[in-house]
């Protein structure tokens, strides 16, 4: 048995592997795909129930009747670093959602976010 190149020979019989062009930018068009498919998206979608709350204020609360405290969290890294606009949007999204599970119509922020985590009080607005 010899092996030459990338061909293989077996007694009266050779075994060649042929490679072509396209194999070598394969890879790195996969990477592209995946890069920016996990860096861009929002994985995070609003519910219909979450469509109904609103981010608001203290100011604007103060005749409001509290009906709990939603935490949110989501990735603050996803491959690549991600930006502080995107993680708050997702956060804020979150936050909606949970908050109609309590009957809620507002929230608003406890703080700030930290490594991708939130916490809001939950309103119910007359």
């Amino acid at each position: 048995m010899k092996q030459s190149d990338s061909c293989l020979q077996t007694g009266s019989q050779t075994n060649c592997l042929h490679r072509h062009a396209g194999w070598r930018r394969r890879p790195f068009f996969v990477w592209v795909l995946l890069s920016g498919g996990l860096t861009a998206c929002s994985f995070v979608q609003l519910t219909d129930a979450g469509n109904g709350v609103a981010q608001a204020s203290s100011a604007d609360v103060v005749n409001c009747q509290t009906v709990g405290v939603v935490s949110a969290t989501t990735r603050s890294r996803a491959l690549l670093s991600r930006g502080d606009g995107q993680i708050r949007e997702e956060l804020i999204v979150l936050a909606r959602n949970q908050a109609a599970t309590l009957g809620a119509n507002a929230i608003v922020p406890i703080g700030e976010a930290n490594n991708g985590n939130q916490s809001f009080r939950a309103y119910k607005c007359e």
